[in-house]
């Protein structure tokens, strides 16, 4: 790290801080790095949502030597994000892309838990049931409108990312159906998928995914379930 911090020291990316205590920290984007006693280094990683700073997390890491690994030696990183994977994985060969990961890890998180956030805060009204994991990479919620239950069900298989890698969304006619045009011939078999909604979830937030597609809802509805002619 310091022959890092020394190749890097005209990088127009760092900006120098001389604190009153006289430890040389650098900004790097959303990240402060700090030169701690010994030979600790402290890391702050400031994450922001809509512009403004959102969570602020920090973690030290040490070694005693040159020749010894560095370790993670504190931190307050939430504990089911896989920070001990990146650890092993990075910080002994590429401290720089482990800082690195560590922010988009933590950022990413952010824009997910953002995202379930705004969905309860915009269509909480619409929305009859919503659950998440605790990292906010497997997210399901259902609606009952338009005389049909709906299931979302987001997956994230990559936690650097905002947006789901997996999508799929269910329907399920609820009411003015009847048995009958359910089962006809031409009629799709139930619950059915719909493609044009899952579409806009992988490439839209949460919010604006259900924004666009909510307009339409109906229309597609009616189209999926009606009974062909004969």
């Amino acid at each position: 790290m310091e022959a890092d911090r020394k190749a890097d020291n005209g990088n127009a990316g760092f900006s120098l801080v001389c604190h009153p205590e006289e430890r040389i920290t650098y900004r790097v984007g959303n990240k402060v790095i700090c030169c701690l006693d010994g030979s600790r280094i402290g890391i702050q990683f400031e994450t922001s949502t809509a512009g403004e700073t959102y969570e602020v997390y920090h973690c030290v890491l040490e070694s005693k030597s040159f020749l010894e690994k560095m370790i993670v030696l504190e931190h307050t990183i939430p504990f089911f994000l896989p920070l001990s994977d990146l650890e092993n994985d990075l910080l002994f060969s590429n401290a720089k892309k482990f800082i690195d990961n560590v922010g988009d890890l933590l950022q990413a998180y952010v824009d997910r838990k953002e995202q379930v956030r705004l969905i309860k805060e915009l269509f909480g009204h619409q929305i009859s049931e919503i659950y998440h994991s605790l990292p906010y990479h497997m997210i399901e919620f259902s609606m009952d409108d338009c005389d049909c239950k709906f299931v979302v069900s987001l997956r994230y298989g990559d936690l650097l990312c905002e947006l789901p890698t997996k999508v799929r969304i269910l329907v399920w006619p609820m009411h003015h159906l009847s048995k009958k045009q359910c089962t006809s011939p031409g009629s799709p078999a139930i619950p059915v998928r719909l493609p044009f909604a899952e579409d806009a979830f992988r490439i839209q937030s949460l919010p604006e995914a259900y924004a666009e597609i909510m307009p339409n809802m109906p229309n597609e509805i009616r189209q999926l379930f009606q009974t062909s002619p004969s």
